[in-house]
């Protein structure tokens, strides 16, 4: 790896250079914006050419999206306690849901795809098979035990399709103008939670799937 450059500090390893290039990009964000950081600026931010940022991304939205997905944790982890003692799926996947649509356009890094001049980047970052087994993931991790809703891991993929399609949807166009929590909590209680509400017709359990 080249020594110079990197205000004279060089990365020892290709992962350090793509930390530290995801780093600049964050505050490049934060003092610019989105739709005005380059990967110029993320360049001269490291005093690097922009051939060597080249070899670690090919686009600053690869960049961006490295941000926000290192901005997940931190969120899930307040979703998560958010949805503590709410053990029904239906209840806690319609109020997960409501907590992402409040927040996550509040969040600086998060919020940083809905930003993108490419304005359907969310929506194909948010179903890639990648984002789909993060969210399956995420579900995992609801105080709810699936099992015993009959919601087996095939269901909870599938899901996480659901849910991270529909919320693509509610962040990339919300309705003009802007519909009220309880008007959207009844919306989704209405055609999303009775398929995560078990029901039992001439014996045969119908669950998510």
């Amino acid at each position: 790896m080249a020594r110079h450059g990197w205000g004279g500090r060089p990365p020892a390893s290709d992962a350090e250079a793509r930390q530290r290039i995801i780093d600049a990009t964050a505050r490049c964000v934060d003092r610019h914006g989105v739709a005005k950081t380059t990967l110029s600026d993320v360049a001269a931010e490291l005093g690097v050419t922009r051939q060597t940022v080249y070899r670690h991304f090919a686009r600053i939205s690869d960049i961006i999206g490295e941000v926000a997905a290192q901005g997940a944790e931190s969120f899930v982890d307040r979703l998560v306690a958010h949805l503590q003692g709410i053990e029904d799926p239906a209840e806690a996947v319609v109020e997960g849901m409501l907590f992402c649509v409040r927040a996550i356009p509040t969040e600086p890094h998060l919020s940083l795809l809905l930003q993108l001049g490419d304005s359907t980047a969310f929506g194909r970052g948010a179903t890639t098979a990648d984002a789909i087994a993060y969210g399956a993931r995420m579900l995992r991790r609801f105080p709810v035990d699936w099992d015993a809703a009959g919601v087996g891991e095939d269901d909870l993929n599938g899901l996480a399709e659901i849910i991270m399609r529909l919320l693509s949807s509610f962040l990339q166009h919300p309705s003009e103008p802007p519909r009220e929590e309880a008007r959207l909590r009844a919306l989704l209680h209405r055609w999303l939670a009775p398929a995560l509400r078990r029901e039992t017709v001439s014996g045969r359990s119908l669950n998510v799937g």
